[in-house]
């Protein structure tokens, strides 16, 4: 999805302005915005899955929905995902939804952790890595406190990737900030090979993806110091 206002266009300023420019684009009403573009896209697939005159008709399965994001995306999924946000009084949770993966997710800066997320009831996968770091964000988005994400959800269908020495873009194609700690060529096929059976097993239902998940399998394409974790 294409979110003005806190999209690439942030990146249109010079250097000196750039963290400037994050910071105001990662706002309370830029949040908001973001949370109605999710319903706002939903809304149009099930239009476009209805109409015969659109190349989408018939194309979508609209009962298995999933949600996917990377930083202020991941914030994005768990409002969108089960999550209670403590800045509005209604809920942001769009029941279309029917799993979530939040890379890099974080912890809300204020107010009871176990009660923010103690209304997530779909199935949630968290990647995060030990330099997961962002210098826009408050505590919540350090790496500890993505970390906590997965400690203060409560029993359910969850698990969490950490990367060892994985950087905030590790998730991404954009470069690193660190030139001492170049990417990691095997970090990408642990994402996918452990997003992809986390779809398979949550969407499709397939059970073998999600014996992969839970054994064997997940455990064997973790590199040196990964950490893989399910509840």
């Amino acid at each position: 999805m294409q979110h003005a206002g806190s999209d690439e266009a942030i990146f249109n300023v010079p250097a000196s302005q750039i963290l400037e420019s994050f910071i105001s684009a990662a706002s309370l009403e830029n949040s908001a915005a973001r949370i109605e573009d999710v319903s706002a896209v939903l809304d149009q697939l099930e239009i476009w899955n209805t109409d015969p005159q659109h190349a989408l008709y018939q194309k979508l399965d609209l009962n298995r929905v999933g949600m996917s994001g990377h930083s202020f995306g991941a914030l994005t999924t768990q409002a969108v995902s089960g999550q209670t946000l403590l800045t509005t009084a209604s809920s942001t949770r769009d029941q279309r939804i029917k799993a979530a993966a939040a890379l890099s997710p974080s912890l809300p800066s204020f107010g009871d952790l176990e009660a923010a997320f103690a209304s997530v009831d779909i199935p949630w996968l968290l990647m995060t890595g030990t330099k997961d770091d962002a210098p826009v964000d408050g505590v919540g988005s350090s790496v500890d406190g993505r970390l906590a994400v997965f400690q203060v959800l409560p029993e359910g269908d969850f698990y969490e990737l950490v990367l060892f020495a994985g950087e905030h873009h590790a998730f991404t194609d954009r470069e690193l900030n660190s030139i001492q700690n170049p990417r990691n060529p095997a970090h990408h096929p642990v994402i996918k090979a452990l997003s992809t059976a986390f779809w398979d097993a949550v969407l499709l239902r397939d059970m073998s993806s999600l014996t992969w998940l839970r054994g064997e399998g997940a455990d064997a394409v973790l590199e040196t110091g990964d950490t893989w974790q399910y509840k």
